[in-house]
């Protein structure tokens, strides 16, 4: 008898999701601590609870260890989750430019040189943000643009054979026909002698 197939769509009731949550956390450490063995890797595994609570677990290396190579390795990615995390902070661009310009508004009255220096803030990275984004749009663009590129050019070859094919064809047909000088049988009529 075999196991019932689970549907993965959050579990409504609180008090079987948690006891979901616990066996599968358990399980999933489980896992990971198995990996670690059986490969010599280092693992570094964090869960956050649906309430804010952290676990964590680490195998061979110190998990710092382990998330600072990580760090290191993938600084571009980190730069960016980063600047995620400080967007969702800022709210929307719009929001933020509607922040500065009331703040601009208000600069008659009097402005301090600290709010100044944080409405700056706030405007470099939204266009950090921006840049990003822009940077990911444009790399999905070269990508997309490659791959027409791989497929034309495989369109392209298999016209090529294809024409290639014909040209053959077409030579050997050539070289089926007689030319004018040369007696065929094919060409020939059949005609008897008269005699008189």
């Amino acid at each position: 008898m075999g196991r019932k197939k689970l549907e993965i769509k959050r579990i409504e009731n609180k008090s079987s999701r948690q006891v979901t949550f616990s066996k599968r956390r358990s399980g999933l450490i489980e896992k990971a601590r198995q990996l670690s063995v059986l490969c010599d890797a280092s693992v570094a595994l964090l869960v956050v609870s649906a309430s804010g609570k952290l676990y964590s677990f680490s195998s061979g290396d110190n998990l710092v260890r382990i998330l600072d190579r990580y760090g290191k390795q993938h600084a571009d990615d980190v730069k960016a989750l980063d600047l995620q995390s400080k967007a969702l902070n800022y709210g929307s661009h719009n929001e933020l430019l509607e922040l500065v310009e009331s703040k601009l508004v208000e600069s008659n009255v009097d402005v301090s040189v600290d709010s100044l220096v944080q409405l700056e803030g706030h405007l470099e990275n939204a266009l950090s943000l921006t840049r990003a984004r822009k940077t990911e749009l444009m790399l999905k663009l070269v990508d997309s643009l490659k791959e027409k590129e791989k497929l034309l050019k495989e369109e392209n070859q298999a016209l090529a054979s294809q024409m290639e094919k014909k040209n053959t064809a077409g030579a050997e047909a050539d070289n089926m026909e007689t030319s004018p000088g040369q007696i065929s049988d094919i060409n020939l009529p059949l005609t008897l002698p008269l005699l008189n």
